[in-house]
């Protein structure tokens, strides 16, 4: 009698040779073995038969991104990081002592003598240019034309102090670096734009992935206190292994929202994607103006005041008592109105800031637009933008996104740092 847990070759010889006689025979057993209706090729014990683990292949592909795309999450992290305080350095770096009074109980210059000084000046912008004012009497009026064109004015004598000072070059190159991965024109900066949408994508992948690869498979404390709190001890990967679950933690709500608003900013169909969860039609594309397409001015006539002073005045009796900075945009010849951005705010707080439309001859108030008055869509889009730095919310919010930067870098060095240990030991 043959054994029921071992297949011998006479046995494999004797099934083919019965299944065989069976056919032939009308499937009428002729002869009967032992199990002679199983499979020789089927395995005996069924509960050890290997099925599908998501587990090991979200841990692989987990493990494939974040090898493939982590130099430039983690080059995105460190100059995110760097960025963190950026309105605040650049308004204290400001506060020179040329932009002070010259003297005790001296007054600003009124708006169009500011404009006319300017104008005489060397360095006057081509317009039109951005005049913004900060409620600080040792602050200097800062004039903006585009990114690369900003100048410091003395706001009572109307000289030109500085060409933006130190920090905001610096800023600017970091800035360069954390979206386009360095200050490239043209095509170049295209591919650059793609490469780190890809790479804010696929941290997004990687957080998502990681956040069940964290689980532990059994919920004990003993298994859970390694992936809570830092361990300094044992070695270099049981500590990176350990600073990588408990970093991935403490950050996951702040890099959740820092690299959801990334590919929102990243993608046309993220950003439509979010009007349309608020319920509306994503706004369409509106079409820069090039040389065979140029803009449409909104009146051909010329205004009947070229005096910004009336309407100025009117937007700073307007503003509230707290508003911490009045920004202009300098009217054209033809332009009729004046819009004023009144920000009570930080500067990346879009809910304490409106745009108020007045009468550039009159000054009489034609429009104006707090942060409520824009659609959900528009109100949930630029929320999104500014949560990405964590402006929205204030300094507090700043100092979280800041610190969840670090901890990206964290992330990033950690997960490259066990990615080569584990390849290195395969090979």
């Amino acid at each position: 009698m043959f054994s029921d847990k071992t297949i011998t070759k006479c046995d494999l010889i004797g099934r083919i040779y019965t299944d065989n006689l069976n056919k032939l025979s009308g499937h009428h057993s002729v002869v009967q073995i032992p199990d002679q209706n199983r499979s020789p090729f089927r395995v005996e014990n069924p509960a050890k038969t290997p099925r599908f683990a998501v587990r090991p292949v979200l841990f692989w592909a987990h493990l494939s991104i974040g090898v493939t795309a982590g130099l430039v999450i983690l080059l995105m992290s460190v100059t995110g990081a760097l960025l963190t305080y950026q309105r605040q350095l650049i308004a204290w770096s400001d506060r020179v002592p040329a932009a002070r009074s010259p003297s005790a109980g001296a007054t600003p210059l009124a708006m169009d003598e500011l404009l006319a000084r300017l104008a005489a000046s060397p360095s006057h912008p081509t317009a039109p240019f951005s005049v913004a004012v900060r409620n600080d009497p040792a602050a200097p009026v800062v004039v903006s034309a585009g990114a690369d064109v900003v100048l410091l004015i003395n706001a009572y004598t109307g000289g030109v102090i500085g060409n933006g000072g130190a920090l905001r070059p610096l800023f600017r190159t970091i800035t360069d670096w954390h979206r386009w991965i360095g200050r490239a024109p043209g095509q170049a900066r295209d591919i650059a734009r793609s490469i780190s949408g890809a790479a804010n994508l696929a941290f997004f992948v990687l957080l998502v992935s990681g956040s069940y690869l964290w689980l532990p498979r059994v919920w004990s404390w003993r298994a859970v206190r390694p992936l809570v709190w830092f361990r300094w001890a044992g070695t270099a990967r049981a500590r990176h292994f350990n600073w990588h679950h408990v970093v991935a933690l403490w950050c996951f709500v702040p890099l959740l929202v820092i690299i959801a608003s990334g590919v929102v900013m990243s993608y046309g169909w993220a950003n439509a994607l979010v009007y349309r969860v608020a319920g509306e039609t994503p706004p369409a594309l509106q079409a820069r103006p090039t040389a065979d397409r140029p803009a449409v001015p909104h009146d051909p006539a010329p205004a009947s005041s070229l005096s910004v002073d009336a309407a100025w005045n009117q937007a700073k009796g307007f503003a509230p008592a707290d508003w911490e900075t009045l920004t202009m945009r300098t009217p054209g010849l033809r332009d009729v109105a004046v819009t004023v951005t009144i920000d009570s705010g930080t500067g990346g707080q879009p809910q304490r800031r409106g745009q108020l439309t007045l009468d550039r001859a009159t000054g009489t108030i034609v429009k104006w637009e707090p942060f409520s008055s824009n659609s959900p869509g528009r109100r949930l889009r630029t929320y999104l933008r500014f949560g990405h730095t964590g402006e929205v919310f204030g300094f507090a919010g700043q100092t979280i996104a800041g610190l969840a930067s670090l901890g990206a870098v964290a992330l990033g060095y950690t997960g490259l740092s066990l990615a080569i240990r584990r390849l290195r030991a395969r090979v």
